[in-house]
């Protein structure tokens, strides 16, 4: 958080007068039962960032999941729940979710820097993209001040400790000739986007 403050400050003595905000990893914590550690889950998990976020120009929100946990642990999801490739919930509400939480925390702009769906059925990544694209719209229709939706992401790429195995492209590469090949989904979005959806 000091780098934060210091880069802050650098930024803004000039020259020009960007915007500089703060992103942040925002998983719904959902609470199950009586004595949750959802609470105290929050805190470890955001800690003091949002007073680093409410002292810049905009935060950002990264969502792909939610967790639940009741009193004693994290709870895995619930039965006959859908899976991503990635092992976690396809539940996209949770942007949702989170969008309200930063506009609860803060009163700043809110940016979707990071949202998406590790899978190898497309279908799926498009009821995605239309699913969280409804939770933005709604969001704003509340009167949220939701500026931007940036899907992760356009190729497959290195995820991680998982490697090159895990897809959340809109655009698939191939590994040998570095060919890129447009999903289904990456024409999907640009149709949506053609459209005006945000």
């Amino acid at each position: 958080m000091n780098a934060h403050a210091r880069g802050y400050q650098a930024i803004k003595a000039g020259p020009g007068d960007f915007p500089v905000g703060v992103t942040l990893s925002t998983q719904q914590i959902e609470a199950v039962g009586e004595n949750s550690l959802a609470p105290m889950m929050e805190k470890v998990i955001y800690g003091d960032w949002w007073d680093a976020v409410n002292a810049s120009d905009f935060v950002g929100v990264q969502t792909y999941t939610r967790v639940r946990l009741d009193s004693k642990s994290a709870l895995p999801p619930p039965d006959g729940a859908e899976r991503t490739a990635a092992g976690y919930e396809y539940y996209p509400p949770a942007l949702g979710y989170t969008i309200r939480l930063a506009a609860k925390k803060t009163n700043k702009p809110i940016y979707v820097t990071e949202t998406g769906i590790a899978t190898d059925d497309d279908t799926r990544r498009v009821a995605w993209l239309d699913a969280t694209l409804a939770e933005v719209a709604k969001c704003r229709a509340e009167g949220i001040d939701v500026k931007s939706y940036m899907y992760w992401s356009l190729l497959d790429n290195f995820e991680w400790t998982s490697g090159y195995g895990q897809h959340f492209g809109l655009v698939s590469v191939d590994r040998k000739t570095f060919k890129r090949t447009p999903k289904p989904s990456a024409f999907h979005l640009a149709k949506r986007v053609r459209a005006g959806v945000l």
